[in-house]
């Protein structure tokens, strides 16, 4: 851990300083020379292949080996590095602090690079916005975050999946498997997105139980590994028999349900090997499909600058922006069955997962009768309540 996150900043440090140091140097030795490299000669083809290179930066908030968050993003990555074109440079372990603009910026000034993923929530403002500024022709992309047109810089883009509806499945499993109508959430922060997935996986396993209720822990932050545990052996105190999650890193969670004896239901990516006696199933982001059809829009040279890509991607199962995970060896038939029937639905657009009447956990109507909020409706990006069912406060 300590080499992934101390040895990338220290080469790029001493790049920095001996590119300050020799740029004199190296300028007047190459002004000197008085013949050039002949055009068949392998420096000049490694340069013009560099040069026709997209040099494209990915940061991670954690390690890369999570089975979470960081771990499905480096996963898309991998998969990008393989469009012919795109030369892929990476860097795990940065902090949502001032040290991300130093990684953006060594990325861009010494790495070459022209496109950024920084991909952690707060990477974004004011950290990307504040980098975009600075160099123009650089795009960065964010998960997440909002683009406001005519707010922030052209050259920022964001995307993300409408994982809510995977987590609306895992919650139809979680439904059927609950023998106490008790569902529990590990989560983070209690932003939008983590709000909609607490909501979503609630609204799933109501379709099947409509008096389920799900107690909602937040941790503080994206990786608290005690608190993580912590939480997740309450909730076991309180006869709570699933619990699901929205942190960095589900494994924690996922292996202290398995030893406490209850299901589990994942999230980022495949936790099923951590629990093979309680795992459920989980919601995935599917990175590699959004990854690679960004690349070949970088090679072909389209930007967001240029209008050609655009500002806002969104997608979900049936954009294949998020999956499924494989559903563990204790899910019964029915509940695969009405599973997969409210897989197809959502892929289909004939099941929309917020519609009224529709109330949050004070009693406020959130949705009337006949009232409902489709997947790009933008006041989903914006929730700041809890459905009626869910026990929890948003502020704490």
């Amino acid at each position: 851990m300590r080499d992934r996150k101390f040895v990338p900043l220290t080469r790029r440090q001493i790049i920095r300083g001996l590119l300050a140091t020799s740029a004199f140097g190296i300028t007047t030795k190459l002004a000197g020379c008085g013949s050039s490299p002949s055009p068949n000669s392998p420096a000049t083809d490694g340069s013009a292949n560099a040069a026709e290179e997209v040099v494209v930066g990915f940061i991670y908030v954690g390690p890369k080996d999570d089975f979470g968050y960081n771990q499905a993003h480096a996963e898309g990555a991998a998969a990008m590095a393989q469009v012919p074109g795109i030369k892929l440079v990476e860097e795990a372990s940065v902090p949502e602090t001032a040290a991300v603009l130093e990684t953006m910026r060594s990325m861009i000034e010494i790495d070459g690079a022209k496109v950024l993923f920084p991909t952690s929530f707060g990477y974004f403002d004011p950290y990307i916005l504040e980098m975009a500024q600075e160099f123009p022709d650089v795009q960065f992309f964010h998960a997440g975050g909002l683009y406001q047109a005519g707010v922030h810089p052209d050259n920022v883009g964001s995307y993300f999946s409408y994982i809510g509806e995977a987590q609306y499945v895992a919650g139809v499993v979680a439904g059927h498997m609950t023998q106490t109508g008790q569902l529990g959430f590990v989560a983070a922060k209690p932003i939008p997105q983590v709000l909609q997935n607490i909501n979503s996986f609630t609204l799933g396993a109501k379709s099947i139980k409509p008096d389920i209720t799900t107690q909602v822990i937040f941790t503080g932050d994206w990786a608290l590994p005690v608190k993580e545990a912590e939480a997740t052996n309450s909730l076991a105190d309180q006869g709570i028999d699933v619990i699901n999650c929205h942190v960095d890193s589900p494994k924690v969670v996922i292996e202290t349900a398995e030893r406490r004896g209850v299901y589990s239901s994942g999230y980022h990516a495949n936790q099923g090997p951590l629990a093979p006696n309680g795992f459920l199933t989980g919601a995935e982001w599917d990175w590699i499909s959004i990854y690679t059809g960004l690349a070949e829009q970088f090679v072909a040279g389209k930007t967001l600058m240029a209008g050609d890509i655009d500002h806002i991607l969104r997608g979900g199962l049936a954009e294949q922006f998020c999956k499924i995970s494989p559903y563990g060896s204790a899910v019964t038939a029915a509940a695969k069955a009405d599973a997969e029937a409210a897989r197809e639905a959502l892929i289909s657009g004939e099941l929309v997962i917020y519609k009224g009447e529709l109330r949050d956990n004070n009693g406020n109507v959130i949705l009337a009768d006949g009232e409902q909020y489709e997947q790009t409706n933008v006041e989903l990006e914006k929730m700041n309540w809890f459905i009626e069912g869910v026990k929890g406060s948003i502020d704490g």
